[in-house]
């Protein structure tokens, strides 16, 4: 049986790790709910971006054809910086292999966010452009989302006319799971007038600047909304990921704080019964003595 001393040190040690892995479990909570908002106050843009599209579209010709299946392809995998979250990082690599896999392209090149995707992709044989780090705030995504789309940009120049996006996304009860959407090329062909929705008034909008020049500023403005998604919905998954992982550690640490509390109960009636053992046996040896004492002492009167 160990020391009470060290029985002692180890229930100290774990308390000061469920506070810790309290704080994260707290910390992923707030986060969760801050990617989600700023994931839905995304949306009335995006709708606004999908309406401008549809209305200039009504004067601009459809862009040509997409580019053939064996053009080069651009892989942007949304990943972590930090663990603790499960197989987040493991899945989204794994799913992202397996569908360019799947598309056979000539060439591919590969864009991560966040250290731990790069790496899951560097063990795999897969060299990365570059690496961002995944915002720390929602207030920051934008930043890397400018990043990205200066990344992009950089592909298109040098003949990539494919870019797929990898990230995970929670879906109902699910923490993660795997999505693949594309960026470009962007398919337009939704907003014409074809394949758009009913227009949601009697009265078609105007626009003075020129129409292709306000075609590439929102299709610019649509990449700008489709990374930005893809980007919250991997980090509020990411998050809700490392929830799930420190709930689990609570659990673990609360069984085990249990377990040691009753070995120092048990380590502590141990010691107080071999106390008293002690004193009971010292007790009867000096009484011993003490009535050996007076025998002798009677024995000797005349």
């Amino acid at each position: 049986m160990e020391s009470l001393e060290a029985l002692q040190g180890q229930l100290g040690t774990l308390g000061e790790l469920r506070t810790i892995v309290r704080t994260m479990k707290s910390l992923s909570t707030a986060s969760v709910r801050q990617y989600e908002e700023a994931e839905a106050a995304l949306a009335g843009y995006a709708t606004t971006v999908a309406l401008g599209l549809q209305a200039v579209l009504r004067d601009v010709p459809l862009p040509d054809p997409a580019p053939p299946v064996s053009a080069p392809l651009g892989a942007i995998v949304f990943g972590s910086d930090h663990g603790l979250c499960g197989r987040f990082n493991e899945s989204i690599v794994d799913h992202a292999l397996a569908e360019v896999e799947a598309m056979a392209p000539v060439s591919t090149r590969w864009l991560a966010v966040g250290a731990r995707a790069a790496d899951g992709l560097e063990q795999r044989g897969m060299a990365c452009d570059a690496c961002l780090e995944t915002p720390a705030s929602a207030a920051r995504i934008t930043g890397t989302v400018q990043a990205l789309l200066e990344r992009v940009d950089a592909w298109e120049r040098e003949g990539v006319q494919r870019v797929l996006l990898f990230h995970q996304r929670r879906d109902g009860a699910q923490l993660s799971r795997p999505m693949t959407r594309m960026l470009r090329p962007v398919d337009l062909h939704r907003y014409s007038r074809v394949e758009a929705p009913p227009w949601p008034s009697r009265r078609l909008p105007d626009y003075r600047m020129a129409p292709d020049t306000l075609l590439r500023r929102l299709v610019g403005q649509f990449l700008f909304v489709r990374l930005f998604r893809a980007c919250a919905e991997s980090l509020a998954s990411e998050h809700a990921s490392r929830r799930m992982a420190m709930q689990a550690a609570q659990r673990n640490l609360d069984e085990r704080l249990e377990s040691l509390t009753q070995a120092l109960r048990r380590a502590r009636q141990t010691q107080i019964t071999a106390e008293l053992l002690e004193v009971v046996g010292g007790f009867e040896v000096i009484a011993g003595e003490a009535r050996g004492g007076a025998g002798s002492g009677a024995q000797a009167q005349p």
